[in-house]
């Protein structure tokens, strides 16, 4: 019987389509021979383009970045459009090629048609008896079904060809013909698909079915399978009338992986058409698949699940047949596949199926219900929903093949676990689940205690309105079926009350009656435990708020009142695009009709009749009292807010601050005491009582509820606002029990964070845009973007008479430019011209040349790139920060200004036409102030009326605010009007009309305002050791879209001031120390020492903000921060605090470096909360080798530098007479530079020259800076050129340097090795000001010494105030029982003997008369105009890469991280599971055990030379060993040779060890420090 009865072995491979060498679809001409794409391959102009754009990023590059990105760009140009003559030549020869092709198919097909007719003619004519000739027949005709194409075939061939084939198919008694007549079927299906009809028409599906169930011979029955594949895809119904179904599946096992994958490839074809009136053909097949569910090949058990998901939609109805499914043991199956700990994975659209055909078998089987329960469904849907992204994953309710995603999904799965209302499903069904339940109360039970805690923390995060609805919707059933008993248990360790509170600040009205409906049940069964609680948490006032809304508060429930509305964009827009209530969104009853699903089923005073209910059935006449309601907690807050804004009230009419002072003390320990005492405030009573804008007023010295802050100086509140912060700070900073374990600050702050989470309402807006496509933005600058564009039509305002109209009609607009882009474009179409016409600042943008100096923005500007701020090199003369423009380059053309705007990739065009440039005739001085937003004009424009001209826009008759994006315009002012948003095919497909209008006044911004107010800050007095924050915290307006009654504005501004209380701290504790000393109170000056609490950065962050702006980073249209809610960026431009740092490392990297710096989406399963490697986020960039030698690094990085800092490429750096290139030689060229950097040859940084030992490096002999408490720049006098023969001008170049390979260095992800001071981060990078505090930081010495010098001018100050007698103070002046003039000091910088602070020689020596100013002239000299010079050289560096201003939402830790990676302990375990082991090693091995035991053992240093050797840089990346990409991996070393005698080595691209089996772990130690040692500097083979 031949190989009958044998399985053949496995294989990997998949199994051919048939046995040809060949398919003859190859030989087919393509239906898209004609485009662009597929050219004759000798084509002259394109292929050359095409190679050259394909190479530019491989190849070294010996010119500069911008020449060879022209070089790029003009050969993608040509490549897609061409000139013309291209054009003409390319369409002719491809004419000329189809042509040729044409003919010689016709030629062809008239050849097959021949031998068509020749093989039937011999098939009919022989007989059985000669079985050669059929034989030779059958295979002469496969041969030609090879190589023909459909045109050699015909309906008419087919149908002779078709009966003689299955007859021959059938010839039992040759094996030979019948696997060639099979194989001729196949080779007909797949040659001339139309042939599957007329095969089945002759009895080809029978035939071969009957064939697979005799299975007599095993390729014959394979055939079968490939014969019946192919037909089953056109004759899906025929097959499974003829049982194709069990014929395939019928012996699957006895085949190879391979073939059982095209077995079910059949089954997957019938059952996509299935029918619905006949269902046992298909039934019978069910125990087989789900069989086959246990397979542990992934393809083909998802073609198993698409099989059964298919029979599960169309049995649905049948309650019968559902119970049949159960019954074979499909929920068992398909429930493992979805459990997170299952082995097989399957994909996401089967993942979701497969829970949605659950759904299903639930809705309408009370045995698929009971098998679930028995199962522990919940505990399973718990974890899935535990490792999704609750927030973010429920983007919609679009469907895709008629399943929602997955988190849709495992709602409609519990909601079908329990009972329904009985209008909703079968009133039987309904009957049974609840006979069910009411018989399992602790199956119930355990549901419940699965699955609420998670509900509840979902709906809490911030979920949107669909999933919070399908959360509440099962809340609500728990709550209804659960016995009190067992309802008491299961919400006992929950706070149901304030889940409901926060609930009823939604406004959507399914979500209110859902909420309501779960109170009533809960007063029904546990009124009791519930009436004081929901009184103590807000419930019953938000029962009332909506009832009476003019008498709510206006603090908990502004929602409620119409202040602020909640809205859940994403869910409504999606909603409104389906069309489906939601009432139905929930429903699993089968019948319900689309028309149905239109309606909503709540009638319309729903919500009103069920909150009057409530009220009056069980709130009584005493809860609806205003007085009486209040718990004893809410009334003692009130009581004191009333007081501390009474006393704040009193204070700025009486100056005599004494008494006042002790009142605010007590009042302030009074509400410590109670807000950290033991009884517990809920959200609405902490909101209700009005205690944070109490506190707000107070720290604001009254300033917070002023209007405008600019109409009062601040510097009459400054003293104020310090004292009470120190006040403040004392009580929040210090333990108010000895047993206490939190600080009462840390209690504070979760208060206010439980309390924003409960109010805030930020709207998520998502596109739902599944592939984003190009298209080309007209305005401001016309180019391509990879978005969709706006349709926009700009028109004159009616009454508007000295602006033209503009007449070009409706244009695209780039959605996320901003209105002054916009309206650098539209002022040159409209603006009329004056007796002196002048060039408008857009025109003037273009023709700048020259230096340019980066100019920081505001921090609410939205949609500008720095890309178009691309400059010249720096000069290298560093005297002044000056812009000057050259008038010799003035007459740039319009056609030239136009090609370089055509020539600007998508991502440097984002901003639309907005650059960092300015033109002037005169000098302008550029701002280092952090956040001021320079506009500059021609000098032209400074004179005359023109310099007053400026357009407002406006859509629907109100203004834009010109910070926005047009797309936030749009989206924000639906937001303020309460609208739903836009469904996303009518905002791209609308047309918005834009109104212009000239306005005469200019913009005035707030920081501006700001600006002007705060420079009274530097005037306040040396003694205000800590000025520059107070200032800082007063910005007139916080968040735009809110309203100042909201009480989020009151929250986000005291967060803000105690999160800059924090960052303080030492230096208000310090100051109470400094103020004692000055009284008297303490005598000696080492007391000034104080011991800081530690409170951490995190504590502050909101992790449902953190959520929300997660998941709108992942929006498609997320491509700039101009494309996301005003929100985003205020709150991180603001309170960047509350975001955490990983999520605003995400928004930094797409603010400064767009998209393609962003993360990919993670997937389903990969939830890996570790950062992702640096190294890796700028794959999607271009990138350049740049050639280097070791012998001159710093001229190797400036000459990198002067090429490529003002191009987003990535560097690779690759060694003279070296081998080695890419990311290892790239990670050590850096740390080298950063070493070079940290020479005392250089003169840039302060040195310790108390210690005469170099600080230790890898390169032996060099002698670097030494700096325990890290890197500050050397102070210089401005009057010296040259000190120690070094060149200041040689200085200012090394920090320009300094600045662009900081900020290359985080554009491309590189870790650097530069241990900078805190405070240099905080004043070059974050742009904060120093004080003398700080100055300890990095010189403890002389910060100390100055600080107790300070002190002594304090005591000096108090005594002379108040005993007015000057005598008396001398002893006091004692610096440690020494007189200051017997310490011999003289005004010249400490350290520094040329660097004089005075040039008068009445100030030579220091004396108790002039202390006070050689302390104010040291800390100048230190901390300002002695550096002022190198910092802002390394910003004007630093900005020439990318704004520097993108780094200030980090603290100056984050920007240690960021910079230079992490500093962790390598644990054993840690290093175990970080570590890759392959290639002949594992984690057992005695090589590895002793490797990872001498990694823990190495030292900081050792620590350091490691990394250097196997990555290329000393330290790890952000995140550590986890986040290193590749991960580090040891490999075993084949030694040809004895293994003791040979040394590690390394493929630092790859982060690969390769360790030889040492025989010891001492001789591994000693070889592996001999090879990190020695073998560094150089790259070559091993």
């Amino acid at each position: 019987m031949g190989n009958r009865g044998q399985k053949r072995p496995e294989s990997v491979e998949e199994f051919p389509a048939d046995k040809r060498a060949c398919s003859s679809l190859e030989f087919r001409p393509s239906s898209s021979s004609n485009s662009p794409g597929q050219t004759h391959m000798n084509s002259p102009n394109l292929a050359p383009d095409f190679h050259e754009g394909g190479q530019d990023g491989g190849e070294m590059d010996t010119s500069s970045s911008a020449s060879g990105s022209v070089r790029s760009e003009e050969g993608e140009k040509d490549s897609a459009y061409g000139s013309c003559d291209s054009d003409d030549l390319a369409d002719v020869e491809l004419r000329f090629n189809r042509d040729i092709l044409r003919d010689f198919q016709r030629r062809r097909s008239s050849g097959d048609h021949s031998k068509f007719k020749k093989i039937l003619a011999s098939l009919t004519e022989a007989d059985e008896v000669d079985v050669s000739g059929v034989l030779a027949a059958l295979t002469e005709l496969c041969e030609v079904l090879s190589f023909c194409t459909e045109s050699s075939l015909s309906s008419l061939t087919v149908d002779s060809l078709a009966p003689v084939l299955v007859k021959h198919a059938k010839e039992e008694s040759n094996p030979d013909i019948m696997l060639l007549a099979i194989r001729a079927i196949t080779y007909l299906c797949d040659v001339f698909p139309r042939s599957s009809g007329l095969l089945s028409r002759h009895g080809a599906i029978p035939a071969l079915c009957e064939r697979l169930l005799a299975i007599e011979y095993l390729d014959v029955a394979e055939q079968c399978l490939q014969a019946l594949e192919k037909i089953s895809r056109d004759q899906p119904l025929a097959c499974l009338q003829s049982g194709a179904i069990m014929a395939v599946l019928n012996y699957i096992d006895f085949f190879s992986t391979s073939v059982q994958r095209v077995a079910l490839s059949t089954v997957v074809n019938v059952c996509n058409k299935l029918p619905s009136e006949c269902t046992e053909p298909f039934m019978l097949a069910v125990p087989s698949l789900c069989n086959l569910l246990q397979n542990e090949d992934r393809q083909l058990v998802e073609n198993v699940a698409i099989c059964l998901i298919k029979i599960v939609e169309r049995v649905c109805t049948l309650p019968e047949m559902l119970n049949d499914l159960c019954m074979h043991g499909l929920i068992q199956q398909a429930t493992h596949l979805i459990d997170l700990n299952s082995r097989t994975t399957v994909s996401q659209p089967i993942y979701t199926g497969l829970i949605g055909s659950l759904v299903k078998l639930a809705s309408g089987s009370v045995v698929a219900v009971r098998t679930l329960f028995e199962l522990n469904i919940s505990s399973i849907l718990k974890d899935i929903l535990c490792t999704y992204d609750l927030s973010h994953g429920m983007a919609s309710v679009n469907t895709v093949d008629g399943h929602c995603n997955q988190v849709c999904e495992v709602l409609k799965l519990l909601n079908a676990l329990l009972p329904a209302s009985a209008g909703d499903q079968d009133v039987q069904m309904v009957l049974d689940k609840e006979s069910f339940l009411a018989n399992q109360p602790d199956l119930l039970q355990k549901f419940g205690n699965s699955i609420l805690p998670i509900l509840l923390q979902v709906v809490g995060s911030g979920a949107n309105l669909y999933v919070c609805y399908g959360c509440l919707s099962i809340i609500n059933k728990l709550v209804y079926f659960s016995k009190s008993d067992n309802l008491l248990e299961l919400l006992n360790n929950t706070n149901i009350s304030s889940f409901l509170a926060g609930v009823f600040t939604r406004k959507e009205h399914h979500v209110l009656i859902i909420a309501l409906q779960i109170v009533e049940t809960l007063l029904q069964k546990l009124s009791d435990t519930f009436l004081n609680s929901f009184v103590k948490e807000g419930v019953f006032f938000a029962v009332d708020a909506l009832l009476t809304p003019e008498n709510c508060s206006q603090l908990k429930f502004p929602v409620l009142s119409g202040t602020h509305i909640s809205i859940d964009t994403n869910q409504k827009h999606a909603a409104k695009e389906v069309s489906r209530c939601l009432c139905y969104a929930f429903d699993n009853d089968q019948f319900s009709l689309v028309s149905e699903m239109e309606t909503c089923k709540l009638e319309k005073d729903s919500v009103h009749n069920l909150a009057k209910h409530i009220r009056a059935k069980y709130m009584t006449t005493e809860l609806l009292n205003s007085e009486k309601g209040l718990t004893d907690v809410l009334q003692k807050l009130r009581s004191f807010s009333t007081v501390l804004t009474d006393l704040v009230d009193a204070s700025m009419h009486d100056h005599n601050s004494t008494q006042q002072e002790e009142k605010f003390y007590f009042t302030l320990h009074q509400i410590i005491t109670i807000l950290n005492g033991k009884e517990t405030i809920s959200n609405f009573e902490f909101i209700e009582s009005g205690i944070v804008k109490s506190l707000v007023n107070y720290l604001s010295n009254g300033l917070y509820i002023r209007e405008k802050v600019g109409s009062y100086s601040l510097s009459s509140h400054c003293d104020n606002v310090e004292k009470r912060f120190e006040v403040f700070g004392g009580l929040l900073l210090s333990l108010s029990e000895p047993l206490s374990e939190n600080l009462p600050l840390s209690v504070l702050i979760q208060k206010l964070q439980h309390a924003l989470s409960s109010v805030e309402n930020f709207p998520v807006i998502l596109s739902h845009a599944s592939k984003q496509r190009n298209s080309f933005a007209t305005v401001p600058n016309g180019h391509c973007v990879s978005h969709p564009c706006l349709k926009v039509r700009f028109t004159k305002e009616e009454v508007e008479t000295s602006l033209y109209d503009y007449s070009e009609g409706i244009v695209t607009v780039d959605p996320f430019s901003s209105l002054d882009a916009i309206e650098g474009f539209l002022w040159r179409k409209v603006s009329i011209k004056r007796n002196d016409p002048t060039k408008s600042v857009f025109q003037a943008s273009n023709e700048i040349k020259g230096p340019i100096f980066q100019v920081p923005l505001e921090a609410g500007c939205q949609g500008k790139s720095h890309d178009l701020m691309e400059s010249e090199s720096m000069s290298s003369e560093f005297s002044e920060m000056q812009v000057i423009s050259e008038d010799k380059d003035s007459s740039q053309s319009a056609t030239e200004s136009t090609r370089n705007l055509r020539e600007m990739t998508p991502s440097e065009a984002t901003s639309s036409g907005e650059t960092h440039t300015v033109s002037s005739e005169k000098e302008l001085h550029v701002s280092s102030e952090p956040g001021v937003k320079m506009k500059t004009q021609s000098p032209e424009c400074c004179s005359g009326d023109d310099a007053l001209v400026k357009l407002l826009f406006y859509l629907e008759g109100k203004q834009l605010n010109h910070d926005l994006t047009i797309y936030q315009a749009i989206i924000q002012q639906q937001i303020e009007a309460e609208d739903e948003i836009i469904p996303s095919g009518k905002l791209w497909g609308q047309v918005h009309t834009l109104t212009y209008r000239a306005a005469v006044e200019p913009k005035q911004t707030h920081s501006q305002e700001y600006l002007q107010n705060s420079t009274v800050s530097a005037k306040v007095g040396t003694f205000l050791q800590h000025a520059p924050f107070f200032p800082n915290i007063f910005v007139p307006e916080l968040l735009a879209e809110l309203d100042k009654s909201s009480p989020i504005y009151d929250i986000l501004f005291l967060l803000r001031s105690l999160e800059g209380m924090n960052k303080i701290k030492y230096h208000l504790m310090f100051q109470q120390r400094m103020n004692a000393f000055a009284e008297g109170t303490i005598d000696n000056l080492d007391d000034l020492k104080v011991a800081v609490p530690v409170l951490p950065e995190n504590e502050f962050v909101d992790s449902k903000l953190t959520e929300k702006l997660e998941q709108q980073m992942r929006d498609p249209l997320a491509v700039s921060v101009g494309g996301m809610p005003l929100w985003c960026s205020q709150l991180m431009a603001l309170y960047p605090f509350l975001f955490g740092f990983e999520a605003r490392c995400k928004y930094f990297r797409l603010a400064a470096f767009g998209p393609l710096q962003v993360q990919p989406h993670s997937s389903l399963h990969n939830t890996s909360g570790a950062p992702s490697d640096r190294r890796h986020t700028a794959g999607a960039l271009p990138r350049k080798k740049f050639l280097v030698c070791r012998d001159r690094i710093l001229d190797s990085a400036a000459q990198m530098m002067k090429l490529h800092a003002c191009h987003k490429v990535v560097l690779e750096v690759e060694y003279s007479e070296e081998v080695g290139t890419g990311l290892g030689p790239t990670l050590e060229f850096y740390t080298l530079v950063c070493h070079e950097f940290q020479k005392t040859g250089l003169g840039m940084w302060r040195g310790d020259y108390t210690s005469s030992a170099p600080w230790e490096s890898l390169q032996a002999g060099s002698e670097m800076v030494v700096s325990p408490s890290g890197l500050f720049p050397r102070p210089w006098s401005s009057t010296i050129i040259t000190s120690n023969g070094i060149e200041f001008s040689d200085v200012i170049k090394q920090f320009i340097l300094l600045g662009q390979v900081v900020a290359k260095a985080l554009q491309d992800g590189r870790v650097l090795d530069l241990p900078f001071s805190k405070a240099f981060y905080k004043l070059v990078i974050l742009g904060q000001e120093l004080t003398m505090c700080d100055i300890q930081s990095f010189d403890p010495e002389l910060g100390t010494v100055l600080l107790e010098f300070q002190a002594l001018i304090n005591r000096k100050r108090y005594i002379e105030t108040v005993c007015g007698e000057k005598s008396k103070f001398d002893i006091d002046m004692r610096y440690r029982n020494t007189n200051i003039e017997d310490l011999s000091l003289n005004f010249v910088l400490p350290g520094y003997s040329d660097y004089a602070l005075t040039s008068g020689s009445d100030h030579k020596m220091v004396t108790t008369a002039n202390l006070e100013d050689y302390v104010s002239l040291v800390v100048d000299a230190t901390i300002n105009t002695g550096i002022s010079r190198q910092v802002e050289a390394f910003r004007s560096g630093f900005n020439q890469v990318f704004p520097i201003k993108h780094l200030q939402i980090f603290t100056e830790a984050e920007l240690e991280k960021l910079l230079c990676g992490e500093r962790d302990s390598w644990a054993y375990n840690e290093l175990l599971d970080h570590i890759k082991f392959d290639h002949g090693y594992t984690a057992s091995s005695p090589p590895v055990i002793d490797l990872l035991e001498i990694m823990q053992e190495f030292g900081h240093e050792q620590q350091r030379a490691f990394l250097q050797f196997v990555t290329g840089a000393p330290r790890l990346p952000p995140g550590g060993l986890a986040s290193l990409n590749p991960k580090l991996t040891i490999v075993r070393k084949h030694c040809s040779k004895w293994a003791d005698a040979d040394l590690p080595s390394v493929m630092t691209c790859a982060n690969y060890l390769k360790l030889p089996p040492y025989t010891s772990k001492e001789r591994m130690k000693e070889k592996l420090l001999y090879a990190i040692t020695e073998g560094q500097g150089s790259f070559h083979l091993s």
